[in-house]
């Protein structure tokens, strides 16, 4: 028996009499997803490895040619990585529903008796609390190559809330995109295309030498004010007044984004699954 078979059989054991309800469905889920990667990890491995890999890539061969005006390129470099991290949930989040749908895991989901938000919610959760754990590698390798935390614990723990907060928002839309596009192929292909997103950000240049309306389409993303949250709170970098107001005043700035991507996202995400292949 498939691990995804075995492992979605489990909410149908439920027969003591217990009420469903959206929060224990969900735990139910969210078991199912742990136990999903817990069997066939490559993916989280996969997505964990990268910032590495690009860490190290940035930081050593691009880091002595890249100016940032204050600070050391490595240190101004990762706080942009950790965002990038939890903007990957929306790779991840439509990959893992785009698979189920199109092996028929979404469809046997459907027939029992479990409340229709715990679906995306065990995976969107599950997700968020891998990308816990998964970021402990890209810190230790950061704190390896010089990065250092100059603010507070409170801060630090800010800025870790923060970034969790924005990566379980964008899986909820990653998780509605494969709702929408239900094919494992499609949206492996879809998603490889999501590594633009902080090439158009602050992740890893600064916005203020780009051009009038380069400057303004990368200070407007989202991933942008995630990234200045974190360099705020980690004490690596104070944001630019000058620049858009999500960056400027980024911990706002990343709580009204996430604030918004969940407010779109899980709505439609649970009307989405509820429907099916409609």
């Amino acid at each position: 028996m498939s691990t995804d078979a075995r492992v979605t059989a489990r909410p149908t054991a439920r027969n003591d009499g217990s009420t469903h309800t959206p929060v224990s469905d969900g735990l139910a889920v969210l078991g199912r997803h742990l136990q999903r990667i817990k069997a066939a990890p490559g993916v989280l491995i996969l997505t964990q490895t990268m910032p590495i890999t690009m860490l190290l890539f940035f930081g050593y061969v691009f880091g002595s040619a890249l100016a940032v005006p204050g600070q050391e390129y490595r240190a101004f470099l990762v706080p942009g990585l950790l965002a990038a991290t939890a903007a990957n949930g929306l790779m991840t989040g439509m990959f893992q529903a785009a698979q189920d749908c199109d092996r028929g895991v979404m469809d046997r989901l459907r027939t029992l008796p479990m409340s229709r938000t715990a679906v995306p919610f065990g995976q969107t959760a599950a997700d968020a609390l891998t990308t816990a754990v998964g970021l402990a590698p890209l810190i230790l390798v950061g704190l390896a190559v010089g990065w250092r935390v100059e603010g507070g614990p409170a801060a630090a723990l800010g800025a870790f809330g923060l970034l969790l907060l924005f990566r379980f928002a964008t899986s909820w839309v990653g998780c509605w995109l494969g709702l929408v596009i239900r094919n494992e192929e499609a949206a492996g292909q879809v998603g490889a295309s999501t590594f633009i997103l902080p090439l158009l950000s602050n992740a890893y240049i600064p916005t203020g030498d780009l051009p009038g309306w380069l400057r303004t389409l990368a200070e407007w993303n989202p991933i942008s004010a995630v990234a200045a949250a974190a360099r705020d709170l980690f004490g690596n970098a104070a944001p630019a007044a000058d620049a858009a107001w999500p960056v400027a005043h980024p911990v706002a700035g990343t709580l009204l984004w996430s604030a918004v991507l969940l407010a779109v996202a899980v709505p439609l995400s649970v009307r989405r699954y509820a429907r099916g292949g409609e």
